[in-house]
């Protein structure tokens, strides 16, 4: 039986680390995170997992101490697996692996390398990521490639869809692969970093709409930021609203910007219709105009409630509004 020591994190690392056990891996010490009470913690926890099978469970402050090298050092184990644990792990902590350390990336390597790759495959309108298994190295998700599954993006997928796909992406490609891995069979291949991408993390503050781009790239944003992730937000009349899903519209004809308009037009110089962030409001439909296209709001929100039509039919009145 091959001894393991798992960094996890998240829905991918209980439905890893539960696949390491399904296939008898002596897992001798499960390390993860304190959920922070700051976070939306809408996901599932690795700790009660790895507690209602009887295992060790550490969550360290720093993946860098000293004391946490050492009690790797006496398990001595065979393989480090690590499923969306949040912290690179050192050479130094690699290299006590005898058999290998191994990660479970949330792309189709390399494309989509380093933070937060499903919002960033939603958000750049990529049609397709998934799941790969890799050997880890120094610099991160650049390792040779195990093996790697497939998922589709479908143009209005939001995040948490595609991410629910990419989880059950990363069981299988785990579960098929993990028996030539622990019998020194499995197959490796190099990455070539040159073909793919690298993306930083984001901010709450990177979900900000600007109203000037393309209707697509801004659907984008909002299904990539969606709840449960902070979410895209916008400014109508000094508050921040937050656009929670949209649909790319057919064309729709602009409405003529009025003389009280929001955003101060003279009313000697009404302005072009269909200016960016220009809101229509048609029956039961809310419609902005973008830097070229329209999108139809479908779900917007004001201070954690509901901004309905009647609402903006009530903040118009006489006027047109705009998202800024």
């Amino acid at each position: 039986m091959k001894r393991a020591v798992v960094f996890a994190y998240h829905d991918v690392g209980v439905r890893c680390l539960a696949t390491l056990l399904a296939h008898d891996v002596d897992v001798q010490l499960v390390v993860t995170h304190q959920d922070n009470p700051a976070e939306n913690i809408w996901f599932a926890s690795v700790a009660v997992l790895a507690r209602s099978h009887d295992l060790t469970v550490i969550t360290p402050d720093r993946v860098d101490d000293p004391a946490l090298l050492a009690q790797l050092q006496s398990i001595a184990p065979d393989f480090i697996f690590s499923f969306y644990y949040r912290h690179l792990l050192a050479p130094s902590l690699l290299a006590i692996a005898s058999r290998g350390a191994l990660n479970m990336h949330g792309s189709l390597l390399p494309q989509y390398r380093g933070r937060v790759p499903v919002n960033w495959a939603v958000i750049r309108g990529a049609t397709q990521t998934g799941a790969s298994l890799h050997y880890m190295v120094a610099k991160p998700d650049a390792g040779d490639l195990v093996d790697q599954l497939a998922v589709p993006i479908h143009p209005d997928d939001d995040a948490l869809a595609v991410f629910r796909k990419v989880t059950l992406a990363a069981e299988l490609v785990l579960d098929r692969s993990l028996p030539g891995v622990l019998a020194g069979s499995a197959p490796r291949r190099a990455l070539d970093l040159t073909t793919g991408s690298y993306f930083g993390g984001r901010k709450p503050e990177d979900g900000r709409i600007d109203w000037c781009l393309d209707a697509r790239s801004v659907h984008n944003l909002v299904r990539g930021v969606a709840p449960p992730y902070p979410g895209a937000f916008t400014t109508l009349q000094g508050q921040i609203v937050k656009i929670l899903e949209t649909r790319v519209d057919a064309a729709i004809e602009p409405a003529p910007i009025s003389a009280t308009s929001e955003r101060g037009t003279d009313a000697s110089q009404p302005g072009q219709p269909g200016q960016p962030g220009q809101i229509i409001l048609r029956g039961d439909r809310c419609h902005v105009h973008c830097g070229s296209g329209s999108l139809r709001v479908l779900r917007a929100g004001i201070n954690g409630k509901d901004l309905t039509m009647a609402e903006l039919a009530q903040r118009a009145g006489d006027a047109t509004l705009f998202f800024i």
